[in-house]
């Protein structure tokens, strides 16, 4: 930009490529050579970013200080945030209509509503955006989307484990694991390439039962030295009560339908 623009316009264009790139660094450096301002007075400029933020529970911006460092947005929801979206889940996915015969609830509407997904997306990032995290893990295919969708704002790169190998993937490492709730034996690949020894990732997943999937993940992780630092989910059964893995994190629980009495039994997840 060769002219100079009014404060006005410098938050708004600031604001907008934070809010678009969460978690990702800006230096002083850059936002001068686009707005031609010196750092002095964007500093200033981010000074009132940073109090509307807090003031309205936008999330926050951050700063890292040093030559290296830069200032970043963090896309974190509040604990009543949280609780907000979650009892909208629960009213939007307690509808009789969404009963299919054999104890199911038809969920594809909510988890391909790009709106919807980014309030669970973010729902779900939140507790692991201070952490170090090099991936987000998810397994095909209905998680796909908002594993990409908690990938982008944690400003990290999106893995999918097949349930089977892909020639076009090369060389891949296969692992046989325990379905917990039909008690089958399934099976998960990876291509070798996806993942570096002492990756840190984060398995994001929109259903857990009895856990198998996700302990099939941690192992399958082992396999290629990669360590699993979380693991959240949109919705978790109340049974087993017991899972196959010991930490994750849920936002809603699931105890069953009552076909008689048309109703869905969905909760916020306590801890």
């Amino acid at each position: 930009m060769g002219k100079k623009i009014s404060r006005t316009d410098r938050i708004a264009i600031i604001t907008k490529i934070l809010v678009e790139n969460p978690n990702k660094i800006f230096t002083l450096n850059y936002f001068s050579d686009i707005l031609n301002y010196a750092k002095s007075t964007l500093s200033e400029d981010i000074d009132v970013i940073e109090d509307v933020f807090e003031k309205f529970e936008l999330g926050e911006i951050k700063s890292l200080p040093g030559a290296a460092g830069g200032i970043y947005y963090n896309p974190k929801l509040t604990d009543n945030q949280i609780e907000n979206i979650c009892n909208e889940l629960c009213t939007l996915i307690n509808d009789k209509s969404r009963i299919i015969p054999g104890g199911y609830v038809y969920m594809n509407d909510i988890f391909y509503n790009p709106d919807i997904l980014q309030k669970i997306a973010k729902s779900l990032a939140t507790p692991y955006l201070e952490k170090k995290i090099d991936y987000v893990v998810t397994i095909e295919t209905k998680g796909i989307p908002l594993a990409i969708m908690v990938a982008k704002i944690l400003n990290i790169p999106m893995i999918v484990v097949r349930k089977s190998p892909r020639l076009t993937e090369g060389t891949t490492i296969q692992m046989n694991y325990l379905a917990g709730s039909s008690r089958r034996i399934n099976t998960m690949a990876l291509a070798k390439r996806s993942i570096p020894k002492g990756a840190k990732v984060l398995f994001i997943d929109d259903f857990m039962k009895a856990g198998g999937t996700a302990k099939g993940i941690t192992d399958l992780m082992k396999e290629f030295e990669a360590e699993v630092v979380g693991i959240a989910v949109v919705m978790s059964t109340k049974t087993p009560k017991e899972k196959l893995i010991n930490e994750y994190y849920s936002l809603l629980e699931f105890d069953g339908i009552d076909e008689k009495e048309e109703q869905i039994n969905i909760y916020r997840k306590t801890k």
